[in-house]
């Protein structure tokens, strides 16, 4: 067990600092940072006051290394649009992503587990192949299509939810029902093969021959099992959702880590959206290797592997 953790770490490490050369590489290539901090009426004199003054003026690789260091004791610079650390912006937007992450797997659990009992238990049925048909069309709509869809209806129309902002618990309803249908297809198909699987299993008819009530047998034997992975692939979902927040957190204006790196793109703030990648990226790797520490923990099969 301990060597599967100490592989997954290693490999998490690589990917992290695969993400961190990436971030800065990309914004190098974006343009003359110096430039884009003087601002388009600079003088050459000013643009070299700024390069100097920020170290724009070092090789790549000493500049790289500079930051790679600081990023990993948490200091990931200054701001050069909102004139405060990086560090602290996001510190003051974390909380608003993930509980957004967390309603949106929250109602993906709520909706997909019965839908995949539901599909089992009526398999090869109107019913299995209506639900087949709405996770097809919920993986295949756009989210920021079905963001404006329930803005219009429920938020103009119907009047009954907020349609941006982070007041009350109700501006989280309508982001969360548009992250929720970025991982219920697979939830749904998950618990769904699960299920029949179960179902088929030879210590379910064992069950059915004890003469136990088909409830229990579905919820207490069929379900429990079939559940295993579900629960493990959830904590990759939420990896998902965090890194697909930037644009809910943008259209509904929530304003959390990703309209942060939104907002940082727009205004050429490079040392916030370096931040906002890693700190996002380390997110799912941390979601990644918990979810494979779950697997681990509930099939014993791979803690050899």
């Amino acid at each position: 067990m301990l060597r599967l953790i100490a592989r997954r770490l290693a490999l998490g490490v690589l990917v992290a600092l695969t993400v961190m050369t990436l971030a800065f590489m990309l914004t190098r290539l974006s343009g003359d940072l110096a430039v884009s901090i003087a601002g388009p009426s600079a003088t050459q004199a000013d643009v070299e006051i700024v390069r100097k003054a920020y170290g724009l003026d070092r090789p790549l690789y000493v500049q790289f290394f500079a930051w790679t260091g600081r990023a990993l004791v948490g200091d990931f610079g200054q701001s050069y649009f909102f004139k405060d650390s990086v560090a602290n912006l996001i510190q003051k937007r974390l909380p608003i992503t993930l509980t957004l992450g967390l309603v949106g797997l929250s109602l993906a659990l709520i909706v997909s587990i019965p839908l995949g009992i539901l599909a089992a238990l009526r398999e090869n049925t109107w019913i299995d192949r209506s639900v087949t048909m709405f996770t097809m069309v919920g993986q295949a709509v756009p989210s920021f299509w079905l963001a404006l869809i329930l803005m219009i209806v429920l938020g103009l129309q119907l009047g009954i939810l907020p349609i941006s902002g982070t007041g009350t618990w109700q501006h989280f309803v309508m982001p969360g029902i548009v992250l929720a249908f970025t991982a219920i297809p697979a939830l749904t198909r998950l618990t769904r093969s699960g299920m029949i699987e179960a179902m088929a299993s030879d210590y379910i008819r064992t069950a059915r021959a004890k003469g136990l009530s088909r409830a229990r047998i579905i919820f207490k034997h069929a379900l429990r099992n079939a559940a295993i992975p579900v629960v493990s692939i959830a904590a990759v979902q939420l990896g998902f959702m965090l890194g697909g927040s930037i644009v809910i957190e943008t259209v509904f204006a929530l304003h959390g880590v990703g309209y942060l790196g939104w907002e940082s793109i727009a205004k050429n703030d490079f040392p916030v959206v370096q931040a906002v990648v890693l700190v996002l990226a380390v997110f799912y790797i941390g979601l990644t290797l918990l979810a494979d520490i779950l697997n681990a923990l509930l099939d014993p099969r791979l803690r050899t592997g």
